[in-house]
């Protein structure tokens, strides 16, 4: 008897390193027209912003079905298997709500738990991690699921997006936000609160977003406990350049500890709403007593 660990691809983790890390990344699909992609697998992330630049629409994306989670659900269930879930912010896909649906299909169902991690991509991420470690320290899957629920309470993340202009199409902010962000090279500055994608403030420039955000770190002070993990959508030079802004701001004056953060690709279903460009970092907030 194991436990399962059980994510979505809008983790935005590499599918190859699915028996690496001992878990499922059950993929989402993106859709161009006719054609249709399961995120990570049927289509590389350099394929996939090169046909978002030349597509006169917006590419539809769609959640994993109940019936993708029941058969591996009953998989592990016939290898006597406990089962970890942990997916995308439920206010921001179906994906969550497909799982549960399956687990309430099993007529006896393992032990499963299901944590909407209220995030996405890294902020995903950070908490797959997490599980994976827990697990590896021999943890029973009560206990970690408990841990997740608590600790994705205190996740930060946030984002500089290039453009406004895909989360706008997607309808997942105001034309009038979206507006502002297109003038005068402003740079949108993006959170994700209470599981929602929310306009967190504007700067000229990358330089001046990136400093943003470096002050929006000082306020909510990280858990150096826990990793801090950075997220681009085909923009890898930004991460260096952010990088940059982190150590003149003194946000890590260890600056091997920040060569050694984790650095993700955001794919085709994320990358669908940020646009080429969007570079993020979550972070961990310290305990307040």
């Amino acid at each position: 008897m194991g436990i399962r660990i059980i994510t979505d691809s809008t983790c935005d983790l590499p599918a190859d390193l699915q028996s690496f890390l001992g878990i499922d990344i059950i993929p989402l699909k993106v859709r161009f027209d006719k054609e249709e992609f399961l995120d990570g697998v049927d289509i590389s992330k350099e394929e996939f912003y090169k046909k978002l630049s030349t597509s006169p629409r917006l590419p539809i994306t769609s959640q994993v079905n109940p019936e993708n989670f029941l058969s591996l659900f009953k998989a592990y269930r016939e290898a006597g298997d406990e089962i970890i879930g942990i997916f995308i912010s439920s206010d921001l896909s179906g994906t969550f709500q497909s799982a549960v649906i399956a687990k309430r299909l099993m007529e006896d169902p393992p032990q499963i738990h299901l944590v909407d991690s209220r995030s996405v991509t890294m902020g995903l991420a950070l908490l797959v991690y997490e599980a994976i470690r827990l697990r590896d320290l021999g943890r029973s899957a009560e206990a970690i699921a408990a841990s997740l629920e608590a600790l994705k309470k205190r996740v930060s993340i946030y984002a500089v997006f290039d453009t406004l202009k895909y989360l706008k199409m997607g309808g997942r902010l105001s034309t009038p936000a979206a507006v502002m962000g297109g003038l005068l090279n402003v740079k949108p500055v993006i959170t994700v609160r209470h599981g929602l994608i929310v306009n967190d403030g504007k700067a000229r420039g990358a330089r001046a977003a990136f400093h943003l955000i470096a002050d929006r770190m000082k306020s909510t002070p990280m858990d150096e406990n826990y990793d801090v993990i950075f997220a681009h959508a085909h923009a890898p030079e930004a991460v260096h350049e952010f990088k940059k802004i982190l150590v003149e701001d003194g946000l890590f004056t260890d600056v091997t500890r920040l060569d050694r953060c984790k650095v993700l690709e955001i794919g085709s279903v994320v990358g669908t709403h940020t646009g080429p460009g969007a570079l993020g970092i979550v972070w961990v907030k310290k305990e307040t007593h």
